[in-house]
């Protein structure tokens, strides 16, 4: 044996022979083989020179040395690196390079050489039915070891340097860095080290406080989302280890591993086709192909990770893992950095920009006064001296006033600039995730979090979202005859064998039997398959074993949401026979039936008459709330064998076997959901592949239907109806429908695309992989978490990780959460940016001072960005976030409230500082420098209380659960003590005056007067919209009656009133409509509507509404109000008047 490696004249030729002759052990020859080969190619690494060299020859037969030689150039002179490569004891005869390129390069060739699937698995000591042994640990550890972990190589996250290095590069803090260096230089020059650095100093500190906080902020939270990440990338993987099918972590698949694949699955990791049925993969995310890629045994067996199953089901075995795979390699070079800005943030940075813009006016405003009043002589230093005195003064002391009066300019732009809105934003959205997370909701896109928060329509699956997705079969007709109890002996031989092969054969679950005694049997699989493969095996004794042994699958068509069956055709070992099975939909198996099986096993025909008594039992059957599931078989004789060519299953002419009904119990508490979202002015519509009468119970049972709805007045409607309809008739009708049944996944794009057109922001629920476009189209996808698939989850933007609607509901809550908690911030920083440039502008402008330094405005920045950031954005959601109308997309960010509150405030502190400003010295009677500490402490404390009063924009309240918010608490105390020590013991560092015990009294009972005032200014009213609306109503005023009558066959408004009908003359009806219109406040309405209308029986107190009883009703300006359900719910909002305008 010899091998020879070849390079140019310059180089060495290196031969190594071994005597054939030679008797040696065949594990000994391998060890000479490797003990030859590392020492002559050390020799020729050591002695080739480094020069550009070309391999002409490699020759690495399989039985010998395994080698891999690379080339590397990082320069002209490169260099040739040798790794001699052991082959792992345990796996010697697996290579991983050649693993990998099997199913890189799809060589069937290679795959011949190497024994196809069987000759890998035992390579690999992988049982093809039973997987690997994972009470093994050694094992797992060994095929670590030898292919490598399931996981791949990220990019470096960013350090926390490099959030330093992003504030440092803020214009402002470079500009004030600039400042501070030369304050520091000139006053060390004119003041000696000892005192000249105070100035200079106090700036380097501050800003060297904004930015630490500004980075910690900004890291924690990064940290926080990469946790976040990790975990949603954390599939669920099935797989076959000693024979029975576990659910592990994606991360945890090893090399010789047996995965189960079903429709919308993801591919785990590289590997080949064992067995399966109907295999197509979607390619695309490695292609770029849409075409679906068919997947056999002998065509076509690889399998590639990060591909999706887009049709039937498989097993396969995994040869490659973690970088060894193609998508491993690819997804390390992507960067885990999201850049994804919210719509939110989006609308915040123009806020900022344009507030940014103000400050910089007030600055150079500031500015140019400052210097004007400087270079004429009008400012005087601390002994009544003018500071500028034409030639004689210094250049020093010029330059020295120069960047003091610049450092005050860029320190207000600093203050003006809101730059904690971001962070806010940031901190809200990250603390909201991580609390989601724990409630069952883990936020994929960051923008769900607040759109959730506008949503007007939920459109939602039944099974496993309002259901408990416990399936149980709780009852079985066969033939006409209801089975109960142990009456299954009374079913026909030939039924129940047929039975059990349509069972064991037409599923994709499967039973596992363990050895061990005392352990019960493990069914795997869907909800409804495990409950009909229990009910089959405990009920009717069925083995699964047998049966598979007695009949071979020849074809299998497998189940969709589209045809809502699936099929299967088999070959009887015994007899060489084929029969077709079908399983699905009741009402849909009944339609392809032509006969049906009796008790005693006879075969009758099927007439109109008894199929319509198949159909009142199963329509009974759906009644009930449960799910109806058929069974239907057909004998298949040679001739009619032509559909196996085309992989097309016989479908008509079957024979039914028997009905079964699924009951899966709605889940605890899902009603109070549904009428919590209704309360919050949010639609509930159920979308569902089961038929009408199952959907109309489940939908009653939760709260979306009223009991004595009818089916026929458009609440509930059939998803081929709904398809069926013209374009008008469905932006028509959409509104009013509740329910859909036996629905497809089209007709839930179409509901969702409809409603959208009309302007809802609507939020949809899927778990199929069939979902996918409905999810995406949709302004909030919501993926289940349990039965969802991976492609459903990859196309929403939240995933409900216990399938539970109840967390749907939370979710809405927390995106109302995040939306008010940056209106709180917002409230609270613009009231500061308002005081502060309305002072320092009018002092500056008037006394040629501004009373607040630049580090006494940095560190105002300090609280009110960042730990006004922290205390507000972190707020809880409350029960009052769900007495509110959804917001709408294009609402104001700060609302008419917002303004009445923050103007309140910032005009209160104005008045006061420049109080003190102008007249603090005379009233209280002290020196300058003690005044304008108390002016700085004032400020502060303002802030202080004002945060109290941000945390309720509406409530008068402001106290209400504070005690459960220890984070804004702790902040507050931090704040009270840091200034403190500013004032008491950092005289120097913030230029303050210690003050005695009543003047700290009389800044905090300045301060604390902003509670009262908040309270107060509460009770003021304010009008919801803009003023163009009132414009609007004046046009409405002029408009004739008769434009009005036309209009009352077009729009319906909804509004909640007391039990009662009543005829309104148009005079009051047109009153009705315009305080509909203006009030928000129902109780204030219904008081008002009632006295208009003049309602007999209705009485008001103390503007409560006392009604004899709630409904909802529905006023139609044909001047008749009337019942249209019943409920506990409130109104839908009102929106039509502006349709109406």
């Amino acid at each position: 044996m010899s091998s020879i490696m070849r390079t140019n004249p310059q180089c060495i030729e290196l031969q190594v022979d071994l005597h054939e002759t030679a008797k040696v052990s065949v594990s000994n020859k391998k060890r000479w083989h490797f003990a030859f080969a590392t020492i002559y190619c050390s020799r020729a690494f050591l002695i080739c020179p480094f020069k550009k060299k070309e391999i002409i020859n490699k020759i690495t037969p399989p039985n010998e040395i395994s080698s891999n030689w690379r080339k590397i150039s990082h320069d002209p002179s490169s260099r040739i690196v040798i790794d001699v490569v052991q082959k792992h004891p345990v796996f010697p005869d697996s290579d991983q390079p050649i693993l990998t390129n099997l199913v890189k390069e799809k060589s069937l060739n290679q795959l011949d050489k190497l024994g196809g699937v069987e000759g890998i698995c035992t390579s690999l000591k992988t049982n093809q039915q039973n997987g690997i042994n994972d009470t093994n640990q050694e094992d797992i550890l060994s095929r670590h070891e030898a292919f490598g972990m399931n996981t791949y190589q990220k990019p470096p996250t960013k350090s926390f340097f490099h959030f330093v290095w992003e504030a440092l590069r803020d214009p402002t803090i470079l500009i004030l860095l600039v400042c501070a260096a030369l304050s520091l230089g000139f006053g060390m020059k004119e003041d000696g080290p000892k005192e000249g650095w105070y100035d200079g100093g106090s700036i380097f500190v501050a800003v060297f406080l904004v930015i630490s906080v500004s980075a910690i902020s900004n890291f924690r939270q990064s940290r926080q989302f990469d946790k976040l990440s990790k975990v949603s990338n954390n599939i669920q993987v099935e797989v076959v280890r000693n024979g029975r099918r576990q659910q592990i972590s994606i991360f945890e698949i090893v090399v010789g591993d047996v995965v189960c694949l079903k429709i919308g699955d993801q591919v785990p990791a590289d590997g080949l086709f064992i067995d399966g049925h109907s295999l197509q993969v979607d390619e695309s995310s490695m292609t770029g192909e849409s075409e679906h890629v068919e997947i056999d045994q002998i065509m076509n067996p690889f399998l590639f990770s990060g591909t999706k199953v887009a049709d039937g089901y498989a097993k396969m075995l995994v040869t490659s893992v973690g970088m060894n795979t193609t998508w491993g390699e690819m997804m390390s070079s992507i960067s885990g950095d999201s850049d994804e800005q919210t719509p939110l943030q989006a609308r915040l940075n123009k806020l900022t920009s344009s507030i940014g813009k103000v400050g910089l006016l007030v600055a150079f405003l500031v500015l140019s006064v400052l210097l004007v009043r400087y270079f004429t002589g009008n400012t005087e230093d601390e002994n009544g001296n003018k500071e500028f005195k034409g030639s004689k003064t210094k250049v020093d002391d010029v330059i020295n006033a120069m960047v003091g009066i610049i450092a005050a300019a860029v320190t207000i732009v600093v203050v003006a600039i809101p730059e904690g809105l971001p962070l806010a934003v940031t901190l809200t959205l990250a603390y909201s995730m991580k609390r989601m997370m724990a409630d069952q909701a883990m936020v994929r896109k960051l923008s769900a979090c607040e759109t959730m928060g506008s949503a007007t329509t939920i459109c939602t699956d039944k099974t496993g979202t309002l259901t408990l997705n416990q399936m149980k079969v709780t009852k079985f007709w066969q033939g006409k005859e209801l089975i109960e109890g142990s009456n299954y002996t009374l079913i026909s031989s030939i039924v129940l064998e047929l039975f059990h092969q349509g069972i064991s054969l037409n599923t994709t679950g499967s039973v596992y039997k363990s050895t061990l005694p005392g352990t019960n049997l493990e069914f795997s699989g869907s909800p409804t398959e495990k409950a009909i493969l229990s009910w089959a095996v405990l009920e009717l004794n069925m083995d699964t074993d047998t049966v598979k042994r007695d009949c071979n699958i020849v074809l299998v068509e497998a189940f969709n949401s589209e045809k809502k069956r699936s099929g299967v055709l088999v070959k009887k070992v015994e007899d060489g026979t084929r029969h077709v099975h079908w399983k699905g939909a009741a009402e849909m198996i009944l339609a392809l039936c032509s006969h049906y099986y009796d008790l005693e096993g006879n075969v009758k025909a099927l007439n109109d008459h008894k199929r319509a008594e198949f159909d009142q039992i199963i329509q009974g059957m759906a009644a009930s709330s449960l799910r109806c599931i058929a069974f239907a078989h057909k004998h298949v004789s040679k001739s009619e064998n032509i559909g196996e060519a085309h992989k097309k299953i016989e479908e008509n002419g079957l024979t039914l076997l028997g009905l079964v009904g699924l009951k899966d119990p709605c889940r605890p508490g899902v009603k109070k959901a549904v009428e919590d979202c209704q309360y919050a002015g949010v639609n509930i519509k159920m979308i569902t592949g089961d038929n009408i009468f199952t959907a109309k119970a489940i939908a009653t049972e939760c709260g979306i239907l009223s009991p004595n709805e009818e089916v026929n007045d458009g609440s509930v409607v059939e998803g081929v109806e709904f398809r069926n309809y013209t374009e008008e008739e469905r932006m028509e009708k959409v509104e009013k429908i509740c329910v859909m049944a036996r629905s497809s996944p089209f007709d839930k794009l179409l509901m969702v695309q409809c409603l959208k057109k009309k302007g809802h922001v609507v939020a949809v629920t899927g778990d199929g992989t069939n979902d996918a476009p409905a999810l995406k189209e949709a302004d909030i996808g919501l993926a289940m978490g349990i039965q969802g698939t991976e492609v459903a989850k990859e196309s929403s933007d939240i995933v409900i990780l216990d399938d539970n609607f109840a967390s749907v509901a939370t979710v809405l809550r927390w995106g109302r959460c995040v939306y008010n908690n940056i209106q709180k911030f917002i409230q609270f920083q613009l009231t500061v940016n308002v005081a502060a440039l309305t002072i320092n502008f009018v002092a500056a402008v008037s006394a040629g001072e501004v009373p607040l330094t630049a580090v006494q405005l940095l560190w105002v920045n300090l609280i009110m960005d960042t730990l006004g950031a922290l205390a507000l954005a972190t707020e809880k959601p409350t029960k009052d976030l769900m007495d509110k109308r959804p917001m709408g997309r294009t609402e104001p960010l700060i609302s008419n409230i917002m303004w009445r509150n923050l103007l309140a405030q910032a005009l209160y502190q104005i008045a006061i500082l420049l109080t003190l400003q102008f007249r603090g010295e005379s009233i209280l009677g002290i020196s300058q420098k003690v005044n304008d500490t108390m002016i700085f402490n004032t400020f502060v404390l303002c802030q202080v209380f004002n945060e109290f009063n941000a945390r309720k924009l509406e409530k008068k309240n402001v106290f209400k659960g504070i005690h459960r918010n220890k984070l804004f608490m702790g902040i507050i105390g931090i704040t009270i003590v840091l200034q403190v020590v500013m004032v008491e013991f950092l005289k120097k560092f913030a230029d303050t005056e210690r003050l005695n015990w009543g003047q700290w009294g009389v800044c905090i009972g300045i301060a604390a007067a902003s509670w009262p005032i908040g309270c107060l200014v509460k009770f003021l009213p304010v009008p919801e919209k803009p003023l163009l609306s009132y414009l609007n109503l004046k046009n409405l005023k002029r408009t004739s009656w008769r434009k009005l009558s036309y209009w009352s066959h077009e729009i319906d408004l909804w509004f909640r009133i007391p039990s009662i009908s009543f005829e309104v003359d148009e005079f009051n009806l047109f009153l009705v409509i315009i305080l509909m219109y203006l009030a928000k406040d129902f109780l204030k309405l219904h008081e008002v509507a009632c006295k208009v209308a003049k309602v007999p029986g209705a009485s008001a107190e103390e503007g409560k509404w006392k009604p004899h009883g709630l409904d909802i009703f529905k006023l139609n300006f044909d001047g008749q109000i009337l019942i249209a359900k019943r409920g506990q719910g409130r109104v839908l909002w009102l929106e039509s008047v502006e349709e109406l305008v």
